[in-house]
């Protein structure tokens, strides 16, 4: 607890040399940059600008309210992380959620690291230290990673490395921004998981996705339940245009195209013949998508 108490002084000892307009650190070079960048200082929360990058969007007010209580008993036991922008002014990195429930509780100043970084370091670093720390439901995963893939230009192989995540669950989490944005919208409030989603992409036509996600709240269909019923609808449809599709497929191929899939990161197409033969189409969007692919196949000769 001393050490604590020792440390939080420093923080308060440090900001004060923040407000000296004679020692502005403006880059790591600065003179006294090696006492305030990486280290924990209290800021004023007035000082700190939310961070636009950041990619949780919606707060719940209850869980808000207690945090807040719990920071007016015990404080802010986690700092916030912000990059410095200007004279005493800040911007906020990760910790959005402690930043504004210890605006609520009524606190004064937050305890936060100092980071010196461009807009395109704050972002990467926003949204991969949110991904990593941060419950963020499945959709809000999934707008974070595409926004590293498209405004960082990360291949969805260095955003594995990036992210520390296996490059078919983030294929996965990527395949949720195909789904209607209704069916989002309810995974993002919590009214079905993304189990539930990752069975509904395999519905193509959107009207019956959303039938399909009503049924699912309506009658609190299970992740199984759902599973099930999109294979009912796909045997269907095979019976009444004559068109091969996966869910009417015997089990064995049906899970061999779900493993083909999650391991490709694409919809894997199989036609299969009365005799048993058929054969597999892998589609792909770009050539980089191409050159992903014949990466992927050629590790596994």
């Amino acid at each position: 607890m001393a050490k604590a108490t020792k440390k939080q002084a420093l923080g308060r000892g440090l900001s004060a040399l923040l407000k000296d307009p004679d020692n502005d650190i403006k880059s790591v070079n600065d003179k006294n940059a090696d006492k305030v960048v990486g280290n924990i200082i209290e800021l004023e929360l007035e000082s700190i600008d939310v961070n636009p990058f950041q990619p949780r969007t919606s707060f719940n007010d209850e869980t808000l309210r207690e945090l807040a209580t719990s920071i007016k008993e015990v404080g802010v036991i986690q700092p916030i992380t912000v990059r410095k922008l200007d004279f005493n002014t800040f911007q906020l990195v990760s910790g959005e959620r402690r930043f504004r429930a210890s605006r609520l509780a009524g606190l004064k100043t937050i305890p936060a690291y100092i980071r010196i970084a461009n807009d395109q370091e704050s972002l990467t670093m926003a949204l991969v230290e949110n991904i990593q720390r941060q419950d963020l439901d499945p959709i809000e995963i999934a707008l974070s990673y595409q926004r590293l893939i498209d405004e960082i230009s990360l291949t969805q192989e260095q955003l594995s490395d990036r992210v520390g995540k296996k490059r078919s669950t983030i294929a996965n989490y990527l395949r949720l921004l195909k789904l209607d944005p209704i069916v989002q919208t309810g995974m993002r409030d919590g009214f079905i998981s993304m189990g539930h989603g990752r069975a509904l992409i395999n519905i193509d036509d959107q009207q019956q996705q959303l039938d399909i996600y009503e049924k699912i709240i309506g009658k609190s269909l299970s992740v199984r339940d759902t599973e099930n019923l999109v294979r009912s609808l796909s045997n269907k449809t095979e019976k009444s245009t004559g068109v091969s599709v996966p869910g009417a497929f015997p089990k064995h191929i049906a899970k061999g195209v779900k493993d083909f899939s999650e391991y490709f990161g694409a919809k894997i197409d199989v036609k299969v013949s009365s005799k048993g033969s058929g054969k597999l189409i892998i589609p792909f969007s770009s050539e980089e998508d191409f050159n992903r692919l014949k990466k992927l196949i050629n590790s596994e000769s």
